[in-house]
């Protein structure tokens, strides 16, 4: 397995001394470091927080991404942002598909798909997320669910490059809940086998990252779990020691 990658979504939150803030203590926390970090680190700020947090950061081991983009490249598309905007803000990543896009937007598995397509033509790296909510995992339909979603968000030639699938149980998202860690193992083993089957031998180099109340006192147990690529921190990571302290699980302590 290659590295993990902890990658913090901010959401909506950050004005700009926040987050000039946040970024500057976790500079300064992988700083006190010896070495560079085991762990891959990823910051998604806000759109507006994007260009000042990559100049901040710029130099260090921390990168910075998007957290949703446009799947168009430019023109009359009123508040969207296209994924060469972000590139231009200093963005290497971006977000797409997490669950409060597809609820609250009302976000298709086709959407998601051409967005992905959008960010990998603008260079960027996709983080394509997938999940079940409650319902369907207790009507025993969360592999169905993720199976689809999995066919219908990734494009053809997903597995080519760099690519990374995030599996976000919707039902532990912001919760305070958290799988288990045989329901993690479980759907990490389908996701898996499921990339494969969709793109062969390339399935295999895909990420997969694990988002769903990830938090400095669960880290290690989640990070430990096998096709587990790294995590999907929300809440966690707007709070520096807690993010750093996922961090050092990642690399082993």
């Amino acid at each position: 397995m290659s590295r993990q990658m902890i990658a913090g979504n901010w959401k909506m939150n950050g004005l700009t001394a926040e987050a000039d803030a946040l970024a500057a203590a976790l500079l300064r926390g992988v700083g006190e470091r010896a070495g560079a970090p085991g762990a891959e680190l990823l910051v998604c700020p806000p759109f507006t927080q994007i260009a000042a947090v990559s100049r901040l950061l710029a130099g260090s081991d921390i990168r910075v991404g998007g957290q949703d983009c446009s799947m168009h490249e430019k023109g009359a598309h009123t508040g969207d942002v296209s994924p060469s905007m972000l590139r231009d803000l200093g963005a290497t990543h971006v977000i797409l598909g997490h669950s409060e896009r597809r609820q609250n937007h009302n976000e298709l598995d086709e959407t998601v798909r051409e967005k992905c397509v959008a960010a990998r033509r603008a260079g960027l790296v996709p983080i394509v997320c997938v999940g079940e909510t409650a319902e369907q995992r207790s009507a025993d339909g969360h592999e169905e669910t993720v199976g689809w979603q999995l066919k219908g968000s990734l494009p053809d030639g997903f597995a080519d490059e760099e690519a990374i699938v995030a599996y976000e149980p919707v039902w532990a998202i912001g919760t305070g809940r958290t799988a288990t860690a045989e329901d993690v193992a479980a759907m990490h083993g389908f996701i898996r086998a499921e990339l494969k089957r969709q793109f062969s031998e390339s399935g295999e180099k895909v990420r997969i990252l694990y988002g769903g109340s990830v938090n400095a006192g669960n880290a290690a147990t989640l990070l430990a779990i096998p096709e587990v690529g790294g995590a999907l921190v929300g809440g966690a990571s707007l709070k520096p020691d807690d993010f750093l302290q996922i961090l050092s699980a990642a690399q082993g302590g």
